[in-house]
């Protein structure tokens, strides 16, 4: 229960997860709690701290998940996307000199949601604390756990939902389906490839064009940046087809699909007419600051069940809703007893 792991109150046992999640590592954790005349040792504030997120998570999951928060009758932008860490995994084998076992650190993609508020303008709405979180196991276990929070926020009565992400098709093969199990409006529902991870496939092919001096590369990404903007999205797919030749032909012509298959997702001059955001700002900023900041780095390797808390607890952490997270794992203490 939250509050007899080392003795602690629930109180203290918020702040403590709370400073083991907020710092970079769990050593510095310890440092400035002991400055605040809390004295604890790493492995039991690491053992209190994925705890703490192990109750919030089995609250979420097994208990009724409400929310005091509505998206009703407002503009809610949803975005998800994916990371990189590491993960620590036991090599099998003799051990290392010391007695250590050896490990293997690869990497893996853990996939972040995200939920936001949009004003008339289309900017986000700073009133509203939005929602993030994210899972290690999967494109199928995040799209379940977004619709898990988009019901819980009363999705189907929001003024329109603007899906925006870049254009992985983990992520748009998925979001029909989503928005059939929602029981979305169609007519409410806008669906967005973030503009400036279109123009990166355009940078990618003009490198492609390897005869090309660095000023023409330039030039016509210009140009065709310009197409994407104002909606002229067939005289992209015809510039590249265009250019679909050569030693790098099957590459471009991949691109191209890309282009493609994705052209009644880049109606940006019409998004822009509509103050709707045509970037997923938002989430490229939740990933830095959820995943990037503390969990990626250079000598930084994750046992999987910890990462998986951590992802939690920086999600909660950095949307600015620890106190969300506090109630959940206090609901658990509240219905054992």
């Amino acid at each position: 229960m939250l509050g007899v792991v080392a003795h602690h109150t629930p109180v203290a046992a918020s702040e403590i997860a709370q400073t083991a999640t907020a710092l970079s590592s769990l050593t510095e954790a310890v440092a400035i709690l002991a400055a605040r005349g809390r004295a604890i040792d790493v492995k039991t504030l690491r053992n209190l701290t994925y705890q703490f997120a192990a109750q919030a998570r089995f609250a979420q999951q097994s208990l009724q998940f409400t929310l005091t928060d509505t998206v009703a009758g407002k503009r809610c932008a949803v975005s998800v996307d994916g990371g990189r860490i590491r993960i620590r995994t036991t090599k099998r084998g003799r051990k290392t000199s010391k007695k250590r076992n050896r490990f293997n650190a690869d990497w893996r993609e853990p996939k972040l949601l995200h939920i936001w508020l949009l004003n008339a303008e289309g900017k986000i709405c700073r009133e509203f604390s939005p929602w993030i979180d994210g899972t290690l196991n999967g494109p199928d276990e995040v799209f379940m756990l977004l619709a898990h929070y988009l019901r819980a926020l009363n999705i189907t009565a929001a003024d329109q939902v603007i899906f925006i992400a870049d254009g992985a098709p983990w992520i748009w093969n998925r979001i029909p389906a989503l928005i059939n199990n929602l029981k979305l409006d169609p007519a409410k529902v806008h669906l967005i490839v973030d503009f400036y991870h279109a123009v990166g496939h355009l940078n990618v092919i003009a490198q492609l064009c390897k005869r090309w001096p660095e000023k023409r590369r330039r030039q016509w990404v210009s140009r065709l940046r310009g197409y994407l903007l104002t909606g002229k999205i067939s005289e992209v797919v015809a510039a590249v087809h265009d250019i679909s030749r050569g030693r790098n032909g099957k590459l471009i012509a991949r691109e191209r699909h890309y282009f493609e298959n994705n052209i009644d997702k880049m109606q940006y001059a019409t998004a822009t007419k509509n103050h709707l955001p045509i970037g997923s700002g938002p989430m490229e900023s939740a990933i830095r600051r959820v995943i990037n900041l503390r969990m990626k780095g250079n000598g930084i390797f994750w046992l999987e069940e910890n990462a998986e808390a951590m992802i939690m607890l920086r999600s909660y952490y950095k949307a600015g809703r620890w106190n969300d997270l506090v109630l959940l794992a206090i609901a658990v203490t509240g219905n054992s007893q």
